[in-house]
């Protein structure tokens, strides 16, 4: 089968893999229909790392996909040949003492699609996955809807963990997927008001029209917000891993607000005024990607197809280069970018 392989630095190759075993019992084998592009995949095509996970060449990135059931193993349920999936990447044990807590995303012997020294990734024409990460979709979804689910499910549980009500007045920073997919999950639970920070306008005009009450530039974002604001908010979700940003939230926060760090930082350490945090009782609170929120982020998609605007660049499979090299230099407006690796 043909795969779309990291070989270096910068340096993405078509390559024939062998094709994926026969699913075992619990198993499922999937045609990869759509793959979307993310930060952390970008981070390893131009960094080759994420802190400690560094990339051993040649790998196979990609954990976002939508696709369909070739086959399942004899003891499989919830999906059949034919259905159209959307997959979590993540593949817990479901037996160590986090899973028993019901945290399966801080598994302590989980494998992660895409993720070096776990699991090669999805850029791959067919994969073999468990059958507890299959999902199948609503009939009028597109391999590309499917594989949207997964930053919205991103979205739907930081919202979440957040413990966002009714009436919260909040700030988004940064408005790539992952942003959006918080202003959509928070609109969605009821947030009064939503303020966006962005440095890039096509990204601020998608917020806009995604829901957003006010987005603009980050240094503009104080004064708005002094205005709008005054108490400060209740809740920071930063999405673009800078130090600038984390350090603005603090100020920006009521006494005993939240700031949830979901961004991916390109540095190793970061810091924080701890009188500010002191003296206001803020809480930071990291959000590890996503935990049971596969299905809420499904139904987010049913009722609000408006998501799907964050989908700006279609590319063919042949095309990854240009997908990887147009997301990680932001060009031509790209918001989520797809490579489609079937019709």
């Amino acid at each position: 089968m043909r795969a779309a392989v990291l070989e270096g630095v910068r340096i993405v190759a078509m390559r024939d893999l062998p094709e994926p075993t026969h699913p075992g019992d619990h198993e499922v084998l999937l045609r990869v229909g759509a793959v979307g592009m993310c930060g952390s995949d970008i981070h390893y095509y131009t960094r080759g790392r994420i802190g400690s996970q560094m990339v051993r060449y040649p790998f196979v990135v990609g954990h976002e996909f939508g696709g369909k059931v070739l086959a399942t193993g004899r003891a499989v349920t919830r999906v059949k040949p034919g259905d159209r999936v959307a997959v979590d990447p993540a593949m817990p044990c479901f037996a160590c003492d986090q899973c028993q807590a019901g945290r399966f995303h801080t598994c302590r012997k989980h494998t992660f699609l895409g993720c070096p020294g776990q699991s090669a990734g999805c850029l791959c024409e067919r994969i073999v996955m468990p059958e507890t990460s299959c999902f199948a979709v609503p009939a009028g979804f597109s391999d590309e809807d499917a594989a949207l689910v997964e930053p919205l499910s991103i979205g739907c549980y930081a919202v979440k963990l957040a413990g966002l009500s009714a009436g919260s007045r909040i700030l988004i920073q940064g408005c790539g997927p992952v942003g959006l997919s918080v202003l959509l999950a928070a609109r969605d639970a009821g947030a009064e008001r939503v303020a966006v920070s962005e440095p890039l306008a096509y990204r601020r005009a998608c917020a806009s029209r995604l829901g957003a009450d006010w987005a603009g530039l980050p240094d503009e974002t104080d004064a708005y917000l002094a205005e709008r604001e005054p108490l400060g908010v209740d809740l920071v979700f930063e999405c673009c891993g800078e130090q600038a940003a984390m350090d603005q939230a603090l100020t920006l926060l009521k006494p005993g607000g939240k700031l949830m760090l979901i961004g991916i930082p390109e540095f190793d350490r970061a810091s924080f005024a701890v009188d500010l945090l002191r003296r206001k009782e803020l809480c930071l609170q990291n959000v590890r990607r996503q935990n049971d929120c596969v299905e809420a982020a499904i139904a987010l998609l049913e009722h609000r197809p408006e998501a799907r605007a964050m989908i700006t660049h279609r590319f063919d499979f042949e095309q990854t280069a240009a997908a990887f090299e147009t997301v990680a230099g932001y060009r031509d407006g790209v918001v989520k970018a797809m490579v489609r690796l079937s019709p």
